[in-house]
């Protein structure tokens, strides 16, 4: 099943950027998105399946942290649920790629329901991003 044939809805996202040439080079080629369409103040993307646009906003104010698990957690933030396989891909493409991690990539919860692999991190105009990786698909909603 493609993710157009899933029956979870995709979702439209669209964050800040200054700078839509940075927001090219680290959608497109760092984080190997596929663009659409475009224009002198936007881009789109394919973030799995889902529309993700950046706008080009100079000027915008930074975001709050709060605690989890000992570590500042950037909000707001946003980001992929992938397989653990899939994580460390990209894990290891942003290592390549010289990225700054907010929050390096490693195993939060491990042995506790919702264990998954974490990790934060900033795109050029400095909007947080988490990937994460269950080991348990059951366990994304566990209490």
């Amino acid at each position: 099943m493609s993710v157009l044939d899933s029956p979870i809805p995709r979702f439209h996202l669209a964050v800040p950027v200054d700078d839509l040439d940075r927001a090219r080079h680290f959608y497109g080629d760092v984080l190997g998105l596929d663009q659409g369409r475009s224009s002198d103040t936007w881009i789109d993307w394919n973030l799995h399946g889902h529309q993700f646009v950046t706008h080009l906003a100079p000027g915008r104010s930074e975001g709050v942290h709060n605690p989890v698990d000992g570590h500042d957690v950037p909000v707001p933030h946003f980001g992929l649920l992938l397989t653990i396989p899939e994580f460390h891909e990209l894990a290891d493409r942003l290592r390549a790629a010289d990225t700054t991690f907010v929050i390096e990539p490693y195993l939060r919860f491990e042995g506790l329901p919702g264990e998954q692999w974490t990790m934060f991190l900033r795109d050029p105009a400095g909007n947080a991003l988490e990937f994460k990786a269950f080991a348990d698909d059951d366990q994304v909603f566990a209490a």
